[in-house]
């Protein structure tokens, strides 16, 4: 065999060698928003919530351990759960201080944790910081989340991202989806309208020891002009999002 041949046959094998994780990754999101036993209450909400571009975004894959933080009705967690399939793991997280004010907050992902393509799902009502083993997880999400908690009190959603790079594995990635505030947008105006100025996010993530790794502009909304609550019914569902992924340091 000429040696220019045998240099591109290493090279075309390398090459789908290296696809072939990719491949399996590019296949399982599709799948698992496909999936059958998906709720038809989650599948109506696939055109805005856009979880294909986002979990793509966030490289969520086979095998994974995944973190979704308040998850509500677990529309994140059954499709997490799909994509990690059997080696991975989803633990749906809800902070031990809400399950305390509101007693039904996991009611949804524990529905979800008993149905039998689930058992790789599990309910975790713990305190924040240990809300996984340390340096376990792949991938920690949480949406539509950060605004509360840094709302009613900045020193909670910095506990949250303190105790996600705890639990994160070096390499590991944090996503965080929320409603926008315009910017210079101060606490005292953004809490009644439930959004935040992507900017503190980004300020005290950052301050926990992660780095900016990418924005998604998938969610985002140039109509929405940020002055109105979220519940509003103009806006409901299409409120302007911004997506933030960072990435704890390997080293």
């Amino acid at each position: 065999m000429p040696k220019s041949f045998q240099t591109m046959a290493a090279a075309l094998i390398a090459s789908v060698t290296l696809a072939a994780p990719v491949s399996a990754r590019t296949k399982a999101i599709p799948a698992a928003i496909a999936a059958a036993d998906r709720p038809a209450a989650d599948t109506a909400r696939d055109a805005d919530r856009k979880p294909a571009a986002l979990l793509a975004f966030a490289g969520i894959k086979p095998g994974d351990k995944v973190a979704d933080i308040i998850p509500g009705g677990g529309y994140f967690t059954r499709i997490f759960a799909k994509v990690v399939g059997a080696k991975g793991h989803v633990y749906a997280v809800v902070p031990a201080a809400l399950a305390a004010r509101a007693p039904k907050a996991a009611d949804g992902v524990k529905a979800i944790a008993a149905e039998p393509g689930y058992k790789n799902v599990s309910v975790s009502i713990v305190p924040i910081p240990t809300m996984a083993p340390p340096g376990s997880l792949d991938v920690a999400w949480t949406s539509q989340n950060y605004h509360d908690l840094y709302n009613n009190a900045p020193a909670a959603s910095a506990e949250l991202a303190a105790g996600v790079f705890k639990a994160l594995k070096p390499g590991g990635t944090f996503i965080v989806i929320d409603h926008a505030a315009a910017p210079g947008t101060d606490d005292a105006a953004a809490k009644p309208l439930h959004r935040i100025d992507p900017a503190k996010v980004k300020a005290q993530v950052i301050a926990a020891g992660f780095v900016l790794d990418g924005e998604s502009p998938v969610l985002r909304n140039a109509a929405d002009m940020h002055d109105k609550p979220v519940f509003d019914p103009a806006l409901r569902g299409h409120t302007d999002q911004f997506t933030l992924k960072f990435r704890k340091p390997k080293a």
